[in-house]
């Protein structure tokens, strides 16, 4: 057989001729030109949260350290943090909003789990359950909190629950127009609203639960407040933990329950919150630098919260 070689080259006989290589890309542009279409959906994304969140918070703590009259901008430092703390209405309206979260907690918290539990059991018309509980979290806030406030919660004997409480010979209440019944109110109508979501949650949560854990503590002899607490719980503890984080988030930034159920300030101030306090400021008093400066107030507590959340989840992984 011939070898042929190509003047100037030498080549030793039984010897394939090497296959021509591409020279590699540099790995970075490899990474870019693989991942364009997630960057560019990315980029979109960050666009977004910079210009609709990042920036207005940016924004809100640079006012908080200003003073704007007249046109004019001047920096006055701690100053919109020591007239806001000094405020009568700042401890009153931190007091009412915590009182809300307990009571959100104790009620909006432990309601939906166990609505879960109880839906999960059922054998037939799960779709339509479901439905009926997610009904409310289709409604607008405002219709639902204006159904509440007309039709199930009038002081007189036409309003559902004074109907109710005349029928089971129990004496009637004001409701909103009472300062003690003010707030248990608006966290049942709060409750009604939102609860939907976390049913639906806590319903995909309990469906991964295998089986067999509920048919051993069974044959061990245990109840269903046994099989709640031992099964259950444990085996979803972390979207309970997480879902009451956002629980807690959620009912601090109360605003629009008083708004529309209490008229704002509600009888004796008993449903002011510091969202409330906030948009009193921002639009009634014309202050937008002390309201800056209560919304980063409430900016700080919130992510205290969260910062113990994920330092707790961290353990527990």
């Amino acid at each position: 057989m011939a070898i042929t070689t190509v003047p100037g080259t030498t080549r030793k006989p039984g010897r394939p001729t090497p296959p021509y290589t591409r020279p590699q890309r540099t790995s970075l542009g490899r990474k870019v030109r693989d991942n364009l279409t997630g960057h560019a959906f990315l980029i979109g994304a960050v666009l977004c949260f910079v210009v609709f969140s990042w920036y207005p918070m940016i924004r809100g703590i640079v006012m908080s350290f200003q003073r704007t009259r007249r046109g004019e901008t001047t920096w006055v430092g701690w100053d919109n943090y020591s007239r806001i703390i000094a405020d009568p209405s700042f401890w009153p309206a931190w007091q009412n909003t915590l009182y809300f979260t307990v009571l959100a907690l104790v009620l909006g918290y432990a309601v939906p789990f166990f609505v879960a539990i109880l839906l999960n059991e059922f054998r037939h018309a799960k779709g339509y359950l479901r439905i009926l509980v997610y009904l409310p979290v289709m409604l607008p806030p405002a219709s639902a909190l204006f159904l509440f406030k007309f039709y199930a919660y009038d002081p007189s004997e036409a309003g559902l629950f004074n109907a109710i409480l005349k029928a089971l010979h129990l004496p009637t209440s004001q409701w909103m127009q009472s300062p003690e019944m003010t707030m248990p109110a608006m966290v049942v109508a709060s409750t009604w609203m939102n609860m939907g979501g976390a049913v639906l949650i806590y319903l995909a949560s309990l469906q991964n639960i295998p089986g067999e854990l509920y048919e051993a503590a069974e044959l061990d002899g245990a109840g269903i407040w046994r099989r709640i607490r031992h099964v259950t719980i444990p085996q979803t503890r972390l979207i309970l933990a997480l879902l009451a984080m956002l629980q807690i988030v959620a009912t601090m930034q109360l605003f629009i329950e008083p708004l529309i159920l209490a008229n704002g300030a509600g009888a004796e101030d008993s449903a002011t919150s510091v969202a409330y306090l906030i948009y009193q400021h921002g639009f009634f008093q014309n202050d937008l630098n002390g309201a800056a400066a209560l919304g980063v107030i409430m900016l700080v507590v919130l992510a205290g919260f969260s910062a113990a959340y994920l330092r707790l989840s961290a353990k527990q992984d």
